[in-house]
Formats: structure tokens, C-alpha cells, sequence
């Protein structure tokens, strides 16, 4: 199909709601295109239409925030003064007992008026959001829109949330962003009913949060000179012409003649932001990560470390010293400041990847160990975690840590935020222990890592139930998006890696199953684009779907190549030279009969590029097969005990074992360094054209017939790359390299001519 047709589809997709809202309609819910879907919606005859006489009501007085809310989203776009009343108005809120979880609503408009009733007040922030998706994109313009009807179908909405907690956790210490910027993202947050936004005060790169008690924390913990990150960002944005690495200059400053980066929120800016999200009913969760992550504390403040030399060991930096109690006094003191400043349930604590060397040679570390009656580093860090625990539960809040907290003892009330991929039995062991878990893997849901093609339905369809019984279902409070900021130095980035996977994770949260599906949730993230757009929000233009890193073609190869986004276009080149806005338009389906190197991007409406795509058509003949005798199913994988990030190193380390797999898999005895050979014979049923996708974290490669057709070699986050290789029918030598030191993921899927998966238990083979 060529571009501009599927332009034309997903326009057609856009303005859905318009062409269906006159009468009733069987799929009312995808033809409203609102974003998450709700459980059910019915489409009457007539519209309603804001005018200058449009007021909004609100039933009691804890909702005149919302109803206020409301008003400034409809008054600057619409140039139209709408007034706030006590009591009925064109528009009304109210709180009723409706059916079903905290922020269930229903939404009915009628051509004469709207109500939004919500069994709490997040239930009616949630109809506004329905509402305000209902109206045209162009009603998130801050300044008046001429010649645009104001205008919602007639309809009645049911709702109701899946899961309590959607959230968004966003890491401000690698890089700060400012109150405003965090505010744009709330607001991005609310309009797709996330609720929860995680915030990430601190770490070893940055303090962003004030401290009375303690002004050195951001005096001088807040500010750093640039290190390895900040090079980098600054490397990548001049090498890939990309400002959205820049370090934002309003973040600088001079000091002693030096340029020192950072920033920090005053408690005053806390508060701000914090009423600012509960108006939009999201609850604001601080992350003060302890015992580890802590070097602005102990580098700045005495008896904090178990030494006075403080700095970073093998992997991480110098912790909080738990046997010293003025460490655990000063713990105390930052926890009774900070949780006064948010007034919701839940403080979270961090307790991730603590470096435990300093507590095996520490005195006081091992005469608090001998008095408690604890056997290991681990359980140190527990009885750590229980104490700050018992300092948050004083104060009305509950705590939530990183799986890590599982070992050496969960207590009763702690919540789980489960992170880590490769401890898969983690939601198992903490609900089973009567704790509430948290989803938020990293291969799925850390939004730092780099978008394809998967990502958004890896997020859409993971299986939220993780294998547990029925029974324990009711301890998995929700989903949450992380976005650490390492590489991400300003909002641009931000926003360019979190959304629009953001809009996935919001409907995995809130939407019921039965009512998913991936193609028609496509299509209406399609029609969010335009909107999106208008809010400013450099959101990534998703992958270019219909062609691969390597494309093989034996006569003539077809360039077909789609964007999902109906906004964007579409510009390549042939001489290797990155595409500008000035370089040949994709409007059709080129064909190639040469082998030929393709360099395609995307751009936004208003010029700003998106990704650069490399791929390569090559001109292919049907490599000969190999004859087999005594061949037997399955691979031989050789694990090597490999700590570097180069495949070809691979076989210099030493051999642990050799191994058979079914395909190419990591066997289940690999642990810790991981360097894998897998070896042997991929049989192919036809002479024709086979497609392969190799998934990989961190580094991995594909030889077939001696012939790299795969590189995703290097460390690297969850990356899948695609190529293609003609094989004549029979057995082909095949080769996977693939490297990882802390719970990876290797996975190749092969398709034949046809589009069809081939079974691995039938393709492989070794000797």
C-alpha cells in the first residue's frame, strides 16, 4: 500500500467519532477513538456544543478543583468564557455511589447538556479526560482556534478502571527537569487517566530535593561538574545533529570557574507541583533511595558512610553505613522532613543495588549484625529497610521498594515495585507473603530503553496476571512506565522516549481485557497524533513498518515502507548522506533490481526529524544447502564465563559448559556472565526468501552459511533487528554469538517466504 493511501486510512481513522456519532453504533468505543478504551459507550443522535452561555457545575465543593480544571482546558482554545457555579450547569460534576472500583464514572451528553458523575473525584477527573478527548485536537491550543464547532456526539459512557494504580515514574537525578516541565508531563499523564506518578528525587548523581535539616544535600549535592553521561549527551547531539541531547543551558551555572550542571526543587516547588497533580487526581510518590545511591549524603555529611573515603566500589556507590546511629539518625531526619511535603499514601524507599563490601569490613556494620542476631549483608540491609519503614508507617504513609527488598525479609505492609526481568518469580514470592506487588519489568516498561517496532505491544499485551492463582490477583496493584534519565538530558528526549508507549501502558492499566485489542488500539493512537501535535509534546513517531535492517530480493525488490503516524512524512536517500527536508518524498513503492543502501526518517508537521533508519536492499542468489547425516534436533549452545561487550571475544573466555537447546534460547544452567555459541543447522522446506528477528539484551549475531545477516552486537537495552536471506531448500550452518552479564534476553524467530512462523522444534538441528 503506498504511503500516501495509508495517510489517508488513518485520517479516515481520525475522524471516526465524526462519521459515526449520528447514530448508535455496535463499536461505539473504538469510534470515539478515546484513549484508554472504555468499557462501553452508546452513540445517540445530535452533538452538544460549547458556546459563550456554556457554564460548569459542580455538585459540592471538593470538586470545584475539578470543575476549575475543566474550565481551563475548554476557555483558551475555545476563546469563550467559561464560568465555574456551585450547582447545575451546562456541564456538571458530581460524586455518586456508582458501581465498581475508586474512578469508575459515567459520561451522558445529551444536545442539551453533559453530566460526568464519578464514585470519587477521581472518577469525574477521568470523564473530564473523556470529554476532553471527545473535542476536537485543536481544543489543547492555548490561544483562541477560529472556525472549529466545539462539539461532542451525543453519548453515554460507562468506565471503569482496571487496575488502582497507573503510573509513571520519572528519575530527575541523572538530569533535573524543571517544575514546569514536570508539570507537562503530569498534564500528558492526566489526559490519559494515569494516577500515580513515581518520583525519583534522588541518587548518586544528583539531590533534587530540599532538606532543611541538611542544606549541603542540595547546596552542593544538586550540582555536579559533567560526568561520563553528560559527555555522552553532549557527543550524541553533536554527532547525530540531535538538540534534544543538548544539556539545557538554563541547568548551568558557574562556579569558582567552573561549569557545574543540576538544579533542584524548593519545598515550596514540591508543594506546587504536588497540588498541581492532585487537581488532575494524580498522587505523587517520592523516591528517597536507601542505603545505596546515597553519595550526595555520605559525601557531604559525616557519619552517613561506614568510612570517611567514600566514592564507588565495583558496581555501585559507597552505601548509608546501617551501623552507625547517627547514619541512622540522619535517615530519620530527611524522612520526617520530606514526608510532610506529600500528602498521599505511599513513600517509596528505593533499596536497589546496594554495593555490600564496605558493610563486610565495617565494625559497626558487624556489631549491629552480631547484636541483631543476622547472619548475612542481606539481612543487614532488611532490618535497614524495616527501620525506615517503621519511621514512614509513624508518620500515616506506607512503603514501597525495589524487588531487592524481598531479600532478607519482606514486613507486612510493604509494597513491591517488581523491576527486574530475570527475577521472573518475584510478584510470586511477595504476594504469597501477603504483599502488595507493582508491575514495572524493565524489558517491557523501562521507557529509557530504545522504542521498535515490539515495544508497544510487548507493553499491550504483557500478561498482567503473571501466573498467579486467583487468589492472589488482588495484591497486583497496577502498572508503571520508568523513565531514567542517564541519556535523557532534556524535556524534548523525555517526552521523544516516553510517549507514546505512555498511551499503551495507560490502557494495559485501566481498560478491561475483553475490550483490548492491539490493531484497534493502533488506530486510535493514530488519531492522538494530531493532538499531540498541538500540545507541543515531541513524542517518538513510531517505527517504519515494511522493511528490515537487510532485505534480500533475487530479481526485483519492491521499497514499501508505512508510518503509523498519519501526521508524519517520509524522506530518504540513496547516497548515504542523512535525509533533510529537502530530500526525495517516499510517496510511492520504488523497485530496486541493484543492490542498493536506503537511509530513511520521518519528519513532524512543523520539520522536526524523527529517527534515522539504515537499510540495505542486496541482491541475493539461493545459497546452496549443506547435506546432513546423523544430525539430531535441537542446538549446541557452548556457555563461556564472558564479562566483555564484543561477540567475537566470546570464545577467549573460559568454557562452563556446553549445552542443547531447542532453538536459540539461553540455557537454563547459564547464570551471572553469559557468553553464548550456539551452533548447528537451520533446515528451510523451499528455495525462497527467509525473514529473521533477533531479539537481544545485551549484544548478539547471526551468521548463516558464514554470512553476518544480523549485527546487534554490543551492550545495549532490548533491541530487535530484522534481515532477510535467500536459502535454497535444505540444511544451512547456522551461528548465534550473544553476550549479557545480568539477565539477558536472546530470542530468533524465523519466517518463511510466506509470512509463516517455522516452529523451532522443526528447523534446527546439530551433530
Amino acid at each position: 500500500m503506498k504511503f500516501q493511501a495509508v495517510r489517508q486510512l488513518y485520517a479516515l481513522c481520525a475522524i471516526g467519532a465524526a462519521l459515526t456519532c449520528s447514530c448508535s453504533s455496535g463499536n461505539a468505543e473504538s469510534d470515539l477513538s478515546i484513549v484508554p478504551v472504555p468499557e462501553s459507550a452508546t452513540l445517540h443522535s445530535g452533538n452538544f456544543t460549547i458556546t459563550q452561555g456554556t457554564t460548569i457545575g459542580y455538585a459540592d465543593d471538593t470538586l470545584l478543583p475539578a470543575a476549575q480544571y475543566l474550565s481551563s482546558l475548554l476557555s483558551p482554545a475555545t476563546g469563550l468564557d467559561i464560568t465555574v457555579q456551585k450547582g447545575d450547569g451546562s456541564i456538571t460534576l458530581a460524586i455518586d455511589s456508582i458501581a465498581g472500583p475508586e474512578g469508575a464514572y459515567t459520561l451522558k451528553a445529551t444536545p442539551k447538556n453533559i453530566s460526568i458523575i464519578g464514585n470519587s473525584y477521581g472518577g469525574v477527573i477521568a470523564g473530564i479526560e473523556s470529554m476532553r478527548q471527545m473535542l476536537p485536537a485543536e481544543i489543547e491550543s492555548r490561544t483562541p482556534v477560529d472556525s472549529i464547532d466545539w462539539t461532542i456526539p451525543a453519548v453515554d459512557i460507562s468506565d471503569a478502571p482496571r487496575f488502582a494504580w497507573r503510573g509513571i515514574m520519572l528519575d530527575v537525578s541523572r538530569h533535573f527537569y524543571t517544575k514546569q516541565e514536570v508539570m507537562n508531563l503530569l498534564e500528558v499523564m492526566a489526559l490519559y487517566k494515569m494516577n500515580r506518578f513515581h518520583w525519583h528525587l534522588t541518587d548518586d548523581q544528583g539531590w533534587r530535593v530540599e532538606i532543611k535539616k541538611y542544606p549541603l544535600l542540595t547546596g552542593k549535592g544538586a550540582w555536579r561538574k559533567f560526568n561520563s553521561q553528560d559527555r555522552d549527551c553532549i557527543y550524541r547531539a553533536r554527532t547525530q545533529k540531535n538538540p534534544d541531547f543538548e544539556l539545557p543551558v538554563e541547568k548551568l551555572r558557574i562556579v569558582d570557574g567552573d561549569t557545574l550542571y543540576g538544579g533542584y526543587y524548593t519545598q515550596a516547588d514540591i508543594r506546587e507541583i504536588v497540588d498541581f497533580a492532585t487537581v488532575r487526581g494524580i498522587e505523587v510518590i517520592p523516591e528517597i533511595d536507601m542505603p545505596g545511591h546515597m553519595l550526595a549524603a555520605v559525601s557531604n555529611y559525616n557519619g552517613v558512610a561506614c568510612f570517611d573515603e567514600t566514592g564507588w566500589g565495583k558496581s555501585f556507590s559507597s552505601p548509608v553505613c546501617p551501623g552507625k546511629d547517627s547514619a541512622m539518625e540522619f535517615c530519620r531526619n530527611v524522612y520526617d522532613e520530606l514526608i510532610d511535603l506529600f500528602p498521599g499514601r505511599y513513600i517509596h524507599i528505593g533499596g536497589d543495588e546496594v554495593e555490600k563490601k564496605n558493610w563486610k569490613k565495617c565494625p559497626d556494620c558487624q556489631k549491629r549484625m552480631r547484636d541483631n542476631n543476622l547472619s548475612t549483608e542481606e539481612e543487614l540491609q532488611s532490618w535497614f529497610i524495616h527501620r525506615m519503614e517503621a519511621v514512614i508507617n509513624a508518620k500515616g504513609k506506607q512503603m514501597i521498594g525495589w524487588d531487592e527488598i524481598i531479600e532478607g525479609g519482606l514486613s507486612p505492609t510493604a509494597t513491591v515495585m517488581w523491576w527486574r526481568s530475570w527475577s521472573a518469580d518475584a510478584p510470586a514470592r511477595a504476594t504469597a507473603l501477603g504483599n502488595d506487588v507493582i508491575l514495572t519489568p524493565n524489558a517491557q516498561f523501562y521507557l529509557d530503553y530504545a522504542e521498535d517496532q515490539n515495544s508497544i505491544p510487548n507493553i499491550y499485551n504483557f500478561d498482567t496476571t503473571c501466573g498467579l492463582p486467583d487468589s492472589l490477583q488482588s495484591h497486583i496493584l497496577g502498572v508503571q512506565g520508568n523513565v531514567w534519565c542517564e541519556w535523557i538530558p532534556s524535556e524534548a528526549r523525555m517526552q521523544y522516549m516516553a510517549i507514546p508507549r505512555l498511551l499503551a501502558i495507560a490502557e494495559l492499566g485501566w481498560s478491561n481485557p475483553s475490550k483490548k485489542d492491539i490493531t484497534e488500539f493502533r488506530n486510535r493512537l493514530a488519531a492522538q497524533f494530531h493532538r499531540l501535535n498541538i500540545m507541543g509534546i515531541n513524542y517518538h513517531i513510531p517505527s517504519l513498518e515494511g522493511i528490515h535492517t537487510l532485505n534480500a530480493f533475487t530479481d526485483q525488490g519492491t521499497v514499501t515502507v508505512t508510518c503509523p503516524d498519519p501526521t508524519a512524512h517520509i524522506r530518504y536517500t540513496t547516497d548515504g548522506t542523512e535525509p533533510t527536508l529537502q530530500s526525495p518524498l517516499y510517496t510511492g513503492t520504488p523497485t530496486v533490481t541493484e543492490s542498493t543502501d536506503f537511509t530513511f526518517r520521518t519528519f513532524r508537521p512543523d520539520g522536526k526529524p524523527g529517527d534515522i533508519i539504515h537499510t540495505r536492499f542486496v541482491k541475493d542468489t539461493f545459497t546452496p544447502a549443506t547435506e546432513l547425516s546423523n544430525a539430531t534436533p535441537g542446538l549446541s549452545a557452548a556457555w563461556h564465563e564472558f564479562t566483555g561487550n564484543k561477540c567475537a571475544l566470546i570464545t577467549e573466555a573460559p568454557l562452563n559448559g556446553t549445552y542443547v537447546t531447542e532453538g536459540v534460547d539461553i540455557p537454563a544452567e547459564a547464570k551471572g556472565n553469559i557468553g553464548l555459541v550456539i551452533t548447528g543447522y537451520i533446515t528451510v522446506p523451499n528455495d525462497g526468501i527467509y525473514t529473521f528477528d533477533l531479539l537481544s539484551d545485551d549484544g548478539s549475531i547471526l551468521n548463516i552459511d558464514g554470512m553476518t545477516i544480523l549485527d546487534n552486537d554490543g551492550p545495549h537495552a532490548p533491541v530487535e533487528i530484522t534481515g532477510q536471506k535467500a536459502l535454497a531448500k535444505g540444511a544451512h550452518p547456522i551461528e548465534v554469538r550473544y553476550f549479557d552479564q545480568n539477565g539477558g534476553t536472546l530470542k530468533l524467530r524465523v519466517f518463511g517466504p510466506d509470512g509463516s512462523e517455522l516452529p523451532a522444534a522443526q528447523i534446527y538441528s546439530h551433530l
